[in-house]
């Protein structure tokens, strides 16, 4: 492969058509990025070409002129990929990247792949994935994304030259990027805040208070704490905006689609209710069973985590998850 520099990559292909990948494309096509938004299959690109405009999953946000949009993966060679499918599509977007002879792949999706519980740089290793990767995270609503909003977000890879060429390209306007080299911490960050903002839905939907989800929130970090540096990430990844910054965004905002999922199941739909009624997925959802499992195996305690994959999973109701967690013995913070 040729030597590459911050400045020598002009291209990118957003892969994944969704609301993120679409504000994040958007974004890019602003500042005259040369950028491509490669959608799944032949159908879907016609009508964001036809209509330029995403009516399905990000309506009323307009694709400039320069943004090109396509089904062919072709597309993805000598380009940087933006991943941003969901967690269960992230092996197949990888191995497309790699095959199609991509620059690079940043994931911009958060979660551990629910079958086999890895984060996603391991999922990368375990494919033989050559390519330099990285994640993207931080507190972001792909709405306010794409109408220009005030953003910050950190990139982390192990990849120096990747780390800036990300920085360059996002970091424009009303968007700061921050870097960073602790992927772990902030894949793991980013994979039970979702589920941290499930559990704050459920206080929501219970009206249990502000208190209550305060206490959620905190306890959570605790949580997803004991879980980071327990696998090698670093605590100030945690402090800072792909941990607690994306944490309180995702707990509190009303456009979550975890803590949305998360008031529904309060209410009393089920998992399969919820994600017809929402139109889309959420990965705290997805992910929980992975992660509690992993917890388990490492013997640390995530109870939030524990209530809710054992919720999700129909064995507990709302009101029995929130009593299990009030029963807990008394401790030293």
């Amino acid at each position: 492969m040729t030597a590459v520099t911050p400045q020598s990559l002009t291209r990118y292909v957003v892969m994944g058509a969704g609301a993120w990948g679409t504000a994040v494309a958007i974004h890019l096509a602003r500042y005259n990025h040369s950028v491509t938004l490669l959608c799944r299959n032949e159908h879907a690109a016609q009508m964001l070409n036809q209509l330029r405009e995403n009516k399905d999953y990000l309506p009323g946000y307009s694709l400039s002129n320069t943004l090109q949009v396509t089904n062919d993966v072709s597309c993805l060679n000598n380009a940087v990929a933006l991943i941003a499918v969901p967690i269960a599509g992230l092996a197949d977007a990888l191995s497309q990247a790699q095959h199609q002879n991509a620059q690079a792949a940043i994931g911009l999706c958060k979660g551990l792949e629910a079958s086999t519980g890895r984060l996603p740089h391991e999922l990368a290793s375990s494919l033989n994935i050559t390519l330099p990767t990285g994640v993207l995270s931080g507190p972001s609503f792909a709405q306010e994304v794409a109408q220009g909003l005030p953003t910050a977000l950190t990139i982390a890879t192990y990849h120096e030259w990747l780390r800036l060429n990300i920085q360059t390209a996002l970091h424009h306007g009303t968007m700061r990027v921050y870097t960073s080299t602790d992927v772990v911490g902030v894949e793991i960050a980013g994979a039970v805040k979702n589920i941290i903002a499930l559990a704050c839905g459920i206080s929501d939907g219970l009206n249990l208070g502000l208190n209550a989800r305060a206490a959620l929130i905190t306890r959570g970090l605790a949580e997803t704490t004991r879980l980071t540096l327990a696998l090698g990430g670093k605590m100030d990844t945690l402090m800072g905006l792909t941990g607690v910054g994306d944490l309180v965004l995702t707990c509190t905002g009303n456009l979550s689609r975890n803590r949305n999922y998360g008031m529904l199941l309060a209410q009393g739909y089920s998992p399969s209710m919820i994600e017809a009624q929402l139109g889309h997925v959420a990965e705290g959802a997805r992910c929980v069973a992975a992660v509690a499992k992993r917890a388990l195996q490492l013997g640390i305690d995530m109870p939030i985590v524990d209530s809710v994959a054992r919720l999700v999973k129909g064995e507990l109701s709302p009101q029995s998850a929130l009593s299990i967690l009030l029963a807990r013995e008394a401790k030293s913070e």
